[in-house]
């Protein structure tokens, strides 16, 4: 069978020691990464762990699970993918950190790779989705990596969470979020919905919703079910206010019935505050506005999940 190599790499104005830090967190890597969706990880030994990563490739939604070997020292990071996702037959590489000097690096990323029965439609597929997302996380982990580095945060990323308690079951209110094509039926905010799960457990949701001002935005989502108490999810269709969102919804019994959570993390855009606040609006009316949007709709959600659960008691 056919095994192609490529290799991508990028300069970046920062300490290889902070650049490799960034590699190795892969549960951060929803963050850092355009195409990252979601990662799960768990050790196997020293320096080993597996990690299953949901992210899109050719802007489909895909999963597979690697192990990955992590040789700080040497600043490397190998990994080859137990599972792969067709039409990918094997999958492996390795991120090498160069220092150059005391403040940048050389990032290489380095890729070997296997179609299903060598199809030569199936290894240009892979050939541009690796392409793709390889140009596009060396760009990403470049912008971040420098953007810390320069301390220039200006608090723009943030997370909250907010909480109902139910007297009722968890896994009904999980039901009422897990059946988003239903939303529309059942949330007063939400105009339309386009909800395919082609791989169970594995969701894509487009929605038009409705503002406090009678106006709708839509966005788009791709989630990710995890047993009946998770739903992790990324915007990659974003309101114009936010460069990030991410989120996960949480479904817990306690004694007195159940609580159900739902956690934001968002990065603004400051490029657009002005235009959509106006002119004196400032990173903290941004925050104040972007928390009281998704507040609003979170818990509108909750609420009416929470109603569902409570009836079917």
């Amino acid at each position: 069978m056919t095994t192609r190599e490529v290799e991508h790499e990028i300069t970046i104005s920062a300490p290889a020691a902070a650049v490799y830090r960034l590699l190795a967190e892969v549960t951060n890597w929803p963050l850092i990464f355009p195409p990252t969706i979601y990662v799960d990880r768990e050790e196997t030994g020293s320096g080993e762990e597996r990690i299953r990563i949901w992210a899109t490739a050719n802007n489909e939604p895909k999963t597979w699970t690697s192990r990955r070997t992590l040789d700080a020292p040497s600043l490397r990071i190998t990994f080859r993918q137990e599972v792969p996702a067709p039409p990918v037959a094997a999958m492996g590489g390795t991120w090498i950190v160069e220092p150059l000097d005391d403040g940048a690096c050389r990032v290489r990323l380095l890729h070997d790779y296997r179609a299903v029965g060598d199809d030569p439609h199936d290894l240009l597929w892979i050939e541009r989705a690796v392409d793709k997302n390889s140009r596009s996380e060396l760009a990403a982990l470049k912008e971040n990596v420098e953007r810390a580095h320069a301390a220039q945060t200006q608090e723009l990323t943030f997370s909250f969470t907010d909480t109902v308690t139910i007297d009722g079951p968890a896994k009904d209110a999980f039901a009422f979020v897990n059946e988003a094509g239903l939303w529309p039926e059942r949330l007063p905010h939400v105009a339309r919905v386009r909800f395919t799960e082609t791989t169970p457990g594995l969701q894509e949701l487009e929605m038009d919703t409705r503002a406090k001002d009678g106006s709708t935005h839509t966005t788009k989502s791709y989630r990710v079910v995890l047993g009946e108490h998770r739903i992790a999810y990324k915007q990659v269709t974003l309101p114009a206010l936010m460069t990030l969102h991410t989120g996960v919804w949480t479904f817990e019994e306690t004694e007195d019935g159940a609580t159900a959570s739902s956690q934001h993390t968002v990065t603004l855009n400051t490029d657009n505050i002005a235009r959509i606040l106006g002119p004196e609006a400032t990173v903290a009316d941004a925050r104040a506005y972007v928390h009281s949007a998704l507040s609003t709709n979170s818990l509108a959600t909750l609420g009416h999940a929470k109603a569902y659960a409570e009836r079917n008691r």
